[in-house]
């Protein structure tokens, strides 16, 4: 999934999109790949991965793309879980019950953009797809989001008005790390995000989680997880 690996040393994290890295023994200034603020993950001394940039024109030749919590490798590309859960869909190693086809991404519905759109041959209707990446784990725990987010609450309060307009609904939530014990949301971090997600559990909206299986170059979908809202 990912090209060429390097593994380096985290250092520091100089904003939301640059940390420095001892890559080679050598410190760069490397992108990453997420805008969370992670910061249970990047701590000095922790060993990652990162991949290497073919792009001349980039102004980093690397990015971050997970990084061990004690024997615990977490992928952090927040870009990586959208992909993951539409080839999952597409190849029916999920919703194969709902018989999707068409499956497309980044489809407009009122004032938000969701992740997926597909048509459900079973149901006989679209449905909408909201995918959140989770990287924040506690005691083997996952929990989302790892700081307060607004976008994630516009999301949940559209896709409740899709379900009652007729479209089916979904949030997956994909665990960027293996061996989850259960998915819940960040009550503490983010009460308005929780109520919201409770309130979408209520009103027809899906919400379901996985756990991944995570290697330095590589994340694949693996097990359903219980989520406790």
């Amino acid at each position: 999934m990912y090209n060429e690996i390097i593994e380096g040393i985290f250092i520091k994290r100089i904003n939301r999109f640059i940390a420095e890295v001892l890559i080679n023994n050598k410190i760069e200034e490397v992108h990453v790949k997420n805008t969370g603020r992670c910061k249970e993950l990047f701590i000095e001394g922790r060993k990652c991965y990162l991949e290497k940039s073919n792009n001349l024109n980039r102004k980093t030749k690397y990015s971050l793309i997970s990084i061990y919590k004690d024997d615990l490798l977490i992928n952090i590309d927040s870009q990586i879980p959208n992909r993951v859960i539409y080839d999952s869909i597409v190849s029916r190693k999920i919703l194969s019950e709902l018989n999707p086809i068409n499956v497309t991404r980044e489809k407009q519905y009122k004032n938000s953009r969701f992740d997926i759109k597909f048509y459900s041959e079973k149901l006989e209707k679209d449905f909408f797809l909201e995918v959140k990446g989770v990287t924040l784990e506690e005691n083997g725990i996952a929990m989302f989001p790892d700081a307060p987010t607004e976008r994630g609450s516009k999301h949940i309060l559209e896709l409740i008005d899709a379900s009652k307009n007729g479209y089916g609904a979904i949030i997956v939530f994909l665990i960027q790390f293996s061996n989850a014990k259960l998915f819940t949301p960040n009550t503490i971090t983010d009460p308005n995000f929780s109520n919201n997600l409770e309130l979408a559990s209520n009103s027809s909206v899906e919400i379901l989680s996985y756990d991944s299986i995570i290697t330095k170059n590589s994340i694949k979908i693996d097990k359903s997880v219980k989520v406790e809202i």
